[in-house]
């Protein structure tokens, strides 16, 4: 059985830019709509496209500063800078929790199948004890000296 995957081996695998990765996703899926919203998404949503983003947005910072009126620069902050930077922040931190869940998933499902083959009637220790007990007491008499009903 292979290892369970951790979130922390997906972050890398999440937040950076990977072409290759891209390429691969492409093959998965039909039309031109969809190929263009996931190189879109896949593109946007890595940590290296924020930090493109910030440094779009601070080269208007001066420009917003030497205006000298507060709405401008508060706008800099609201339209400019928060919008284009949280966009990427926020679609990496998505797919940072949606890697962590399926981590999560795979490990249960791992977990989930360890009990059951443990609980298999025929594996030694599981529930094939349980059933020949039950059975041996079947062949037992109760407290009042009758035979239990199975």
């Amino acid at each position: 059985m292979a290892a369970p995957v951790k979130a922390r081996q997906q972050l890398t695998h999440v937040v950076r830019f990977d072409p290759k990765g891209i390429k691969e996703a492409l093959r998965e899926v039909e039309g031109f709509n969809a190929k263009v919203a996931l190189v879109i998404t896949r593109s946007v949503g890595t940590m290296a496209c924020a930090y493109v983003f910030a440094v779009i947005a601070l080269i208007s910072l001066p420009a917003a500063i030497t205006s000298g009126q507060v709405i401008v620069i508060v706008a800099w902050i609201a339209q400019t800078f928060l919008q284009l930077v949280l966009l990427s922040i926020i679609m990496v931190g998505q797919s940072v929790q949606s890697a962590a869940s399926d981590a999560r998933g795979a490990k249960e499902f791992a977990d989930t199948e360890t009990i059951l083959d443990r609980l298999d009637a025929n594996t030694a220790g599981g529930i094939k004890e349980v059933l020949d007990a039950i059975h041996a007491l079947g062949g037992a008499t109760d407290e009042s000296g009758a035979r239990p009903t199975p």
